[in-house]
């Protein structure tokens, strides 16, 4: 019986449009522009100054349809309040992504106050969003965890269908715990014998962009050498065989003249869709994050050691990421005899 795939359950409902923005109120359209340009000038990330734009389109639209198109100096607690229900109740928003549209109202609303001060159009102005009470941050998706099994499953269909660079995506992610923009950054000459550490880690010979405050912070990755390396031979043996020589290790074909050319974000999202529907579960790809982080600890390895692979500020994200259940984790030192012996592992044992 075929297993029903388990889809993410985000909406996605198209809020703005060529049409709706080109209507906006033209105030509110040039105070954008300043705003992200402002952005530009203090180093923030270009993914981040573009969700900026994003979601500000979408508040523009909103006061375009619901509020007069009128300017953003204008907009009350009540518009708020209005924007808020709408986006829960109108367009099933989750309280996340509302946090996060709010944000962005926040963020320019701090511009105004504390850049614009001295301008006469400006005066008096003050930012109100914080005072609007945020909707209560539930979970509203199903975690998928995945399972030893699942991962070998995945793994070996693809090897079959010689789907190689799937496999070696699947595998990097699985095997570094790498976010899903951290795998686009990787190149086929860091896996090489000089870059091995400890016996059995690739360290990249150097720090890579991740996630972090304004333009992000730069840390070095790591990834188990035995257990990538079958998938990352296999794809270097095919891009070998098709003459590719990009410098990044992921590559799509690019559309219009045909050569190859790195990876995008939408190539590792519609990869994601294919695994899905092949293990008939929700996949996405920092669920392999957790899973390389919950294959450390069950391995042994502390927390400290763990943080510093992955690279977080504390232990305590080893917390969020680690899904082995409470059970589980007592059985790992306890059974029918009382007390188990455990001896310590290195990261060459994993």
């Amino acid at each position: 019986m075929e297993v029903p795939l388990m889809a993410r359950k985000t909406i996605q409902n198209v809020l703005t449009s060529p049409e709706k923005l080109a209507q906006v109120n033209i105030d509110n359209s040039r105070l954008a522009g300043e705003f992200l340009l402002y952005l530009k000038s203090i180093g923030r990330a270009e993914t981040t100054i573009s969700a900026y734009e994003n979601d500000l389109n979408i508040f523009w639209c909103y006061l375009l349809e619901k509020c007069g198109n009128k300017s953003f100096v204008k907009v009350s607690k009540r518009d708020l309040v209005a924007y808020q229900y709408w986006l829960a109740e109108e367009n099933k928003n989750s309280p996340a992504r509302i946090r996060r549209l709010k944000s962005s109202i926040s963020s320019l609303s701090n511009y105004v106050e504390n850049i614009l001060d001295d301008d006469e159009e400006f005066s008096g102005f003050r930012s109100i969003v914080k005072k609007i009470e945020n909707p209560i941050n539930e979970q509203v998706r199903e975690k998928t965890i995945m399972t030893d099994e699942q991962i070998s499953e995945l793994l070996a269909s693809l090897v079959r269908s010689k789907q190689y660079q799937k496999a070696c995506a699947v595998a990097l992610a699985v095997y570094s715990g790498a976010r899903k923009a951290e795998l686009l950054r990787f190149k086929p000459d860091y896996f090489v014998p000089e870059n091995i550490i400890c016996g059995s880690l690739y360290k990249t010979p150097e720090k890579m962009k991740t996630k972090g405050r304004g333009s992000g912070k730069f840390i070095y990755k790591y990834v188990l050498v035995n257990n990538f390396k079958t998938y990352y031979d296999l794809w270097m043996e095919e891009r070998a065989r098709l003459g590719i020589e990009c410098d990044n290790l992921f590559v799509r074909r690019d559309s219009a003249d045909g050569a190859w050319v790195p990876a995008s974000i939408g190539t590792l999202n519609s990869w994601a869709s294919t695994f899905s529907k092949m293990l008939g579960v929700d996949f996405y790809w920092h669920s392999l994050r957790h899973y390389f982080t919950t294959h450390l600890s069950e391995k042994g390895i502390p927390d400290t050691v763990i943080q510093e692979i992955v690279g977080w500020e504390s232990t305590e994200m080893c917390h969020i990421y680690i899904d082995t259940s409470s059970d589980e984790k007592i059985g790992s030192y306890f059974d029918e005899n009382g007390i188990k012996d455990t001896n310590p592992i290195s990261i060459s044992d994993l």
